[in-house]
Parts: structure tokens; C-alpha cells; sequence
């Protein structure tokens, strides 16, 4: 009872503003609720087999926040999981919560809904026909297509998304999708593509998309008229009419506190480790270096910078107008109140970290992960970072965090499996599905020009096939 009453007092004092004696009692309360929850995984009789469990799983008034009240948590959700914004930690978090509570995943034929092309029903594997088969959660990657989406998903279903200045957007995409965007190839760095994008870039290429405007693109949004302050505002309503949450990249630990207020979950639901990130090496303003001897091909002036916003300026526009409602919704919710959840969020961040991770938690390269099931997929100019496990976790406990760290193409693969066991190949030993290693294959023809390519999740793209071309899915044998 005193250790309520006290934690009601911090948060009502704002303890994320106190001194380190509060930080340190709050990190201590954390540890030792975490050391119960531990012994508690080790009580048999707590145990589901047939369902994975979470290293949180027990109520607690002092370590979750500000109590929700009497509201049920949302379980019918959509998130559209827009490109290089963060949103893979997102699906992790939608994969563990629906996993641990035996949910059923609207998944894609393969890795995407069809994307580039606008998204149909027909790609949802398990699709027999609106109303006819319901699903619980959607995340994979889609081009945004409402009525089609509805078809799927039951009427009550929340639907959020997340978005990021355009310019650090365009960075991560340039190192990611060099290789698949013609405007990108062409260019020597995204320098160089920002001084003069029209030498580079043609609408009709197949995966150019990637190369301007790519979260308006994402959420389906006309991409082919010109820039107009009147197409931002019908883009702009068009968002606001079909979501009731966007989320802030740049601001990703008060967005987790939104939208688990927004949904009734715990606060343990949002806390997760950064996935899908990208090696960097901080140099000045761009945080990017190239090779020795050579131009960064990040790095970015004051003035690029600046084209790069013109260039993308419907995104630039999109992400203005949300950022605004971000910070709107940050005041309602109350900035103190704020403050004390977002601190005892990333409090339990470090707590799973040192429970979980090796090399106190600091993501490392791929080739370096001793474990290749969980080694992330590479792409790009960059190496994509993953994470190892510590030595010795119990198995509950090894279960529980191998969530949280495994890559979103793997734990697809193995919702995949779980929910459709009879049209997937034999599981491994140890009940993990035979892992498929993702690669781009290029087929060439005798005198070595390369005719075919096919993305990571199968796609077979055709050089220079234009986005009015349907795209042929085959899946990677």
C-alpha cells in the first residue's frame, strides 16, 4: 500500500524531472518486479505450452503506467507498415502481442501484399471472401487500398500508421534501395540526387516509387499529379479519415505510450529493442561516412537537405500536418504524465536488456550472429544490424526474449507455419520451420545482360518494367 501511494505520487510530482535518489528507487522497483516475474515463469502450473508467454505477465498497478481504467484491449488492428519509418520494431510488436494471445494474422502470399500495386484481398493467404474467414491483426508491407482492406478486416478494427521527415527517410532509403530503384543506381550518391533528381528519376520505372514521396505513395495516395497545396489537403483529410493514430519516427518512445493508451495495452506490450536498423558512423551533420578515399554517399549540406523536402514535398507536407496532431495529442494526453510513462518505458528497455542481450545490448552485424535463423536480411549500401542472445537463459525466458529480437521475415515465416501448418514444408528439428535464406537473384542471359531480378520476397522484377505492368509473384523455392 505505502509503495502505491508512492508511485502515484511520482508520477503525479513527474519523477522523470527528479533526481537521480527517484530514478534510482524507480529503476529498483523495475528490477525487482522483473526478478518476480522470473521466478514467476519458473511455476509450472503458469505454464501454457500450446502459447507462448511474456517475460511480463503478471498486473501490476507500479509498473504499468497509469492505470486504463476499464477499457479492453483493441485486438482487430491494421497497421500500415509504411518503408524505412521504424515500422518493422512496430509489426514486432503487433507479432508478439497476437502470438502470445493466439490470434489470427492477416499474412501475404509472400512478404508483401503485392507490393508496389495497390492492395488486393485476394493476396491475404487464407482469404475465402469478405466476412467469411475474420483475422485479427495486419502489418505486412501494402500499397494502402481502404475498401479492399475492409474486405478483411472485422468493422471495429483500429487502424494506425508512422511517419518520418522525409529527409532522414530519403537517407535510409537511398542506403537501402540503391540497388533496386533505377533514380538511385544512377546516381553517385544522394548528394549528387538531390542537386538535379530529374536526371535521374522517371515515374514509369518499376521501383522508383522508392526514390520521391514514398510514405504518401504508401498510403495510396494519388502520386502522379502535380504538387498542389490543394492535393495536400485531400491527401492530408484522406489520412485523417481512415486512421485513428499516426505515430512520430523521431519521437518513437512517446508514440508507444499513445498508441498503448489508444489500444488498452500494458505498457509492457510497446517496450521493445530497435529492429531493422542500419550500421552508421556519425560524422558531422549527415552521421554517415563512405569508404576511405571516396565521397560519403550519405552525406548531405544544409541545402540538399533542403531540395530534398522540395522533392518530396507531399511527404514533407504529410509529415508537417501529423507532427502537428502528434504534439496535439501530446498535450491532451499531459506532458508530465508523458514524461513519467516514457521513462518507465525505457527503464524496462534496459532491464530487458540486460536480461536478454549480449554486448550490453548494442545491435552487431549480421555475419557476427552465431545464430543464422535470426541474422537479419541484407539490402543496400549498408549492413542491416541484428542482434545474439545471452548464454544461459532459461527456456522461458530464451523464448521471450528471441521474440523481441527475431527478424521480421523469419517470425512471418513462422506465424505463417503455426496458422497454416498443412501447406507449409516439414518444420526442423526443434519445431522452427526450414528457413529459406532471402536473396536477390538476378538471371542473366549469354552475353551477361541481366534480364531478371527478384526482390526478397519473391517478386520477379523485370529491368525497367513500369509500375503499370502487373507484377508475377513467385515464391522462392
Amino acid at each position: 500500500m505505502v509503495f502505491r501511494r508512492s508511485a502515484r505520487r511520482m508520477r503525479w510530482l513527474g519523477c522523470y524531472r527528479l533526481g537521480p535518489l527517484w530514478k534510482a528507487l524507480l529503476v529498483f522497483a523495475v528490477i525487482a518486479f522483473a526478478g518476480q516475474l522470473l521466478g514467476v515463469i519458473f511455476n509450472k502450473s503458469w505454464m501454457q505450452p500450446e502459447r507462448p508467454h511474456s517475460l511480463y505477465a503478471l498486473p501490476s498497478d507500479n509498473s504499468q503506467g497509469d492505470s486504463l481504467g476499464s477499457c479492453q484491449p483493441h485486438t482487430h488492428i491494421m497497421f500500415l507498415k509504411t518503408h524505412k519509418t521504424a515500422s518493422s520494431t512496430v509489426l514486432n510488436l503487433l507479432y508478439r502481442f497476437g502470438e502470445e494471445r493466439g490470434l489470427k494474422f492477416a499474412l501475404p502470399m509472400g512478404y508483401q501484399f503485392g507490393y508496389p500495386m495497390s492492395f488486393n484481398a485476394q493476396r491475404v493467404k487464407g482469404y475465402r471472401g469478405p466476412r467469411v474467414a475474420e483475422f485479427d491483426i495486419m502489418g505486412n508491407h501494402m500499397r494502402f487500398n481502404k475498401p479492399e482492406v475492409e474486405k478483411v478486416m472485422p468493422a471495429d478494427t483500429f487502424y494506425f500508421s508512422i511517419l518520418r521527415d522525409p529527409v532522414a527517410l530519403a537517407e535510409s532509403s537511398y542506403a537501402y534501395y540503391k540497388n533496386v530503384a533505377p533514380a538511385f543506381r544512377r546516381a553517385k550518391g544522394l548528394g549528387d540526387f538531390a542537386d538535379n533528381p530529374y536526371k535521374y528519376y522517371d515515374p514509369r520505372l518499376r521501383n522508383n516509387h522508392y526514390a520521391r514521396n514514398l510514405m504518401w505513395f504508401d498510403f495510396g495516395l494519388d502520386h502522379t499529379s502535380n504538387f498542389s497545396l490543394a492535393l495536400v489537403k485531400r491527401g492530408v483529410a484522406a489520412v485523417r479519415r481512415n486512421f485513428k493514430l499516426i505515430l512520430i519516427s523521431e519521437y518513437f518512445d512517446q508514440s508507444m505510450v499513445l498508441l498503448r493508451h489508444a489500444l488498452c495495452w500494458p505498457l509492457d506490450a510497446v517496450v521493445s529493442f530497435s529492429l531493422n536498423a542500419r550500421q552508421h558512423i556519425p560524422t558531422g551533420r549527415s552521421g554517415w561516412v563512405g569508404k576511405a578515399a571516396a565521397p560519403a554517399p550519405l552525406a548531405l549540406t544544409d541545402k540538399q537537405r533542403s531540395k530534398l523536402r522540395e522533392w518530396n514535398a507531399l511527404d514533407w507536407h504529410l509529415y508537417q500536418a501529423f507532427n502537428l496532431t502528434f504534439w496535439q495529442d501530446v498535450e491532451r494526453f499531459g506532458r508530465s504524465r508523458m514524461e513519467s510513462e516514457v521513462a518507465l518505458l525505457r527503464t524496462k528497455r534496459e532491464v530487458l536488456t540486460r536480461i536478454c542481450l549480449r554486448d550490453g545490448g548494442r545491435p552487431i552485424e549480421a555475419s557476427r550472429i552465431r545464430d543464422k535463423t535470426i541474422r537479419p536480411f541484407q539490402s543496400g549500401l549498408v549492413k542491416i544490424l541484428g542482434y545474439e542472445l545471452r548464454s544461459g537463459l532459461d527456456n522461458a525466458t530464451w523464448e521471450a526474449c528471441l521474440r523481441m529480437i527475431r527478424p521480421e521475415i523469419q517470425y512471418k515465416d513462422l506465424l505463417d507455419l503455426r496458422q497454416f501448418p498443412r501447406a507449409q514444408q516439414p518444420p526442423a528439428a526443434g519445431g522452427l520451420p526450414v528457413k529459406r535464406e532471402p536473396a536477390i537473384l538476378r538471371t542473366e542471359d549469354r552475353g551477361g545482360k541481366r534480364l531478371v531480378e527478384k526482390d526478397w520476397d519473391g517478386t520477379i522484377l523485370f529491368r525497367n518494367q513500369s509500375l503499370e505492368q502487373v507484377d508475377s509473384k513467385v515464391r522462392l523455392r
